[in-house]
């Protein structure tokens, strides 16, 4: 099967995150099982020639232009991508649209509406009810008529199903799919040694909505009682990264914190395995694939109750489900420290690391998702015949 997947944007230091790291999971399976997957999308941030491939997976990617800057990613385009889709598209199977309400991923899925090309579309928990005026035109625009016409929207959540519907309202969709986030199974890494320092990761785009200032804010706490554990900040800065860095210089744990930036994808195992608690106290995580990766080798995590996984996690035990609160507000800081100290216990940490590989492996690996997917490829192929 020629699959065609059209995401937004790609960087060098993946600062788009969730969306373009699901295509890439998903065609690295595709392609191993004989498909003919690849993706289009914008590149930005590249100093020489754009990749033609990325992970083994051929990549189309088309200069980023910055048409509307005020609307940041989802006021970049390029008319040369969408003219190379709409060709590509008469030869493709399927296409998979990675869909926000953007200059690529919603001109696309309407030119594969065009084209009479068989559409599946991915929202990833980009498209809400919202009272943003630009947004609500968008929808009118065009984001409905997408919804309401493809072969099968894709949701991660209830929740999601639930509000892809209010925005395609008042038509009622009946081609949804729960499809989950997926990653590949990973060897568990061993205990940690005795006597080493205690490690607690962060890795996530360094932005407001992931929260990263309240997993600085819990350091004083575990310090307190582990006075020579890291804590390790990852990700690329998407504008939180500066007033992060202050807040620990405010509360005087700089010492303890290393901040090492964007990582690639075999690095952000690397880390996973390294650390003994992964945190994210997002607020609104659908279900994030970074939290996976670090459940994937052995490493329990601390999640909101936002996340999407939250519900998984709290069944498993696979780490602590806290609660977070908008704003600068001491008790998520307190939230965040009283579950790392708990999830830092030898036998609570052992405990919550097996639940946590034990879950990804039963429930979240690629290839069930990818399985999974495939079915609901031929469905729809099917129906159009």
């Amino acid at each position: 099967m020629k699959i065609l997947h059209i995401v937004t944007l790609h960087t060098p230091d993946h600062a788009f995150g969730g969306p373009t790291r699901v295509a890439l999971n998903l065609s690295k399976v595709q392609r191993a099982a004989g498909d003919d997957a690849r993706i289009m999308a914008l590149g930005d941030g590249f100093d020489g020639p754009l990749p033609r491939e990325v992970e083994g997976v051929p990549v189309h990617l088309f200069r980023a232009r910055h048409l509307l800057p005020v609307f940041e990613v989802s006021g970049i385009t390029s008319g040369a991508l969408l003219l190379t889709a709409r060709r590509m598209m008469r030869g493709a199977d399927l296409v998979h649209v990675h869909l926000m309400r953007d200059l690529v991923t919603l001109p696309a899925a309407l030119l594969a509406l065009a084209t009479r090309t068989p559409l599946v579309v991915q929202t990833h928990g980009m498209v809400d009810p919202t009272e943003n005026r630009v947004a609500r035109l968008t929808d009118l625009l065009g984001v409905r008529t997408v919804l309401r016409r493809a072969d099968a929207v894709l949701h991660l959540t209830e929740t999601e199903r639930l509000d892809v519907n209010a925005v395609a309202a008042p038509v009622p969709l009946t081609r949804t799919v729960r499809l989950v986030n997926g990653v590949r199974p990973q060897q568990r890494k061993p205990a940690r040694e005795p006597g080493r320092p205690p490690t607690v990761l962060f890795l996530a785009r360094i932005q407001e909505r992931k929260r990263p200032e309240d997993f600085v804010a819990a350091m004083p706490a575990v310090l307190a009682r582990h006075p020579d554990a890291r804590f390790v900040l990852a990700g690329p800065d998407t504008g939180a990264l500066r007033g992060t860095l202050e807040l620990a210089r405010g509360l005087g744990v700089t010492d303890s914190l290393d901040h090492v930036g964007p990582l690639d994808h075999e690095a952000v195992l690397a880390a996973g395995r390294q650390a003994d608690v992964y945190v994210l106290p997002s607020i609104e995580e659908p279900l994030g694939v970074s939290v996976l990766e670090a459940m994937s080798v052995g490493t329990p995590v601390v999640v909101t109750r936002t996340c999407g996984l939250a519900p998984d996690v709290a069944r498993a035990g696979a780490g602590r489900v806290i609660d977070s609160r908008v704003g600068q507000d001491a008790r998520n800081a307190r939230g965040v420290a009283d579950a790392v100290l708990e999830l830092l216990e030898p036998e609570a940490n052992e405990r919550a690391g097996r639940a946590a590989w034990d879950l990804v492996n039963e429930d979240f690996t690629i290839e069930a998702v990818t399985g999974a997917l495939r079915r609901t490829y031929e469905d729809v192929v099917r129906r159009r015949l």
